[in-house]
């Protein structure tokens, strides 16, 4: 889809690995998880937070209490408007101008950018100070060029309100078959001329979804998203005292669910988020340690907090 982009810029713990393999792709450390060679950090509880963050692409994926390290992340990416995933836009913009940092750029769905403004509006009028930042509004399929190799495509989810996930592609240039082999000489004078030389090639690396039913594994146009590098899930439900029906209600998902479409993943690494606060460490490791295969070795949980 053609991006559409609206910008206002306002002046205003482990891993739970089993196996060598398994700890080979997804290490814990002091400060989150290395997995596929990504440093992921932050936290996710159902209700109370969700903060994603990947400081090596300068980014967060929605921001509900502001975490001292999400402060510095210049990019923020909100999934939907539910409390628990964006009440901490107006912090982390205020903490970033108090450490005289670049103002943030926050992306959000089309549907909560007028109420976002609202919100910076009253926090100006009571902390009496700017709060500058750069606020997108992204709709599904369209795209944010993050840095000149990276961009991020906004891509559907099913809540109970409007939201979406994200992708970050990496972006190369590969010099076109016809051209390998050409002399510098002749290649400078191809791009001179302005001669396309080189294919674009679009990687799918992190998948985030936010807040989700299942109905986004079996959407057509989501196939990018079962392919990504990694993929970050919400899991909101382990066990079988709560059901598939009761998770749907909600607008979340049950484990079982990704159990039972693992056919459909090929990511090589999954990490789970946002489990129900009721459960403890124990239980949620035990449930990662029971996924069998494919599944197996190639699932994650981001624990901090639990």
């Amino acid at each position: 889809m053609e991006m559409k982009q609206k910008t206002s810029t306002s002046t205003s713990d482990p891993s739970l690995a089993k196996s060598k393999n398994k700890k080979d792709k997804g290490k814990a450390s002091k400060k989150g998880l290395n997995i596929e060679g990504y440093q992921i950090e932050g936290i996710s509880i159902a209700g109370h937070e969700t903060c994603v963050i990947i400081p090596t692409l300068n980014l967060a994926f929605d921001i509900g209490k502001c975490p001292q390290r999400a402060v510095s992340q210049q990019f923020i990416f909100i999934s939907h408007g539910h409390m628990d995933h964006i009440g901490g836009l107006p912090m982390h913009v205020a903490t970033r101008g108090l450490y005289g940092m670049v103002p943030p750029t926050i992306v959000v769905p089309y549907e909560v950018k007028e109420s976002v403004e609202k919100i910076f509006e009253a926090h100006r009028a009571m902390d009496q100070s700017e709060l500058k930042h750069t606020l997108i509004a992204l709709d599904v399929g369209e795209e944010f060029v993050l840095r000149k190799d990276l961009k991020v495509r906004a891509f559907r989810t099913y809540h109970v309100i409007p939201s979406q996930g994200y992708i970050v592609y990496s972006i190369k240039h590969k010099l076109k078959q016809e051209y390998i082999g050409l002399s510098g000489e002749e290649i400078k004078r191809l791009k001179a001329s302005n001669v396309e030389i080189t294919n674009t090639i679009n990687t799918p690396e992190i998948a985030f979804t936010g807040d989700t039913m299942s109905d986004f594994i079996l959407d057509n146009d989501n196939i990018d998203v079962l392919r990504t590098r990694i993929l970050i899930m919400e899991s909101t439900y382990l066990e079988k005292t709560t059901t598939v029906e009761d998770a749907r209600e909600r607008g979340h998902m049950h484990l079982s669910e990704i159990i039972k479409y693992a056919d459909r993943f090929e990511n090589k690494a999954i990490l789970l988020i946002h489990f129900s606060a009721r459960y403890k460490l124990d239980v949620i490791e035990e449930a990662i340690s029971a996924i069998p295969p494919p599944l197996a070795g190639r699932v994650f949980a981001l624990t901090e907090g639990f």
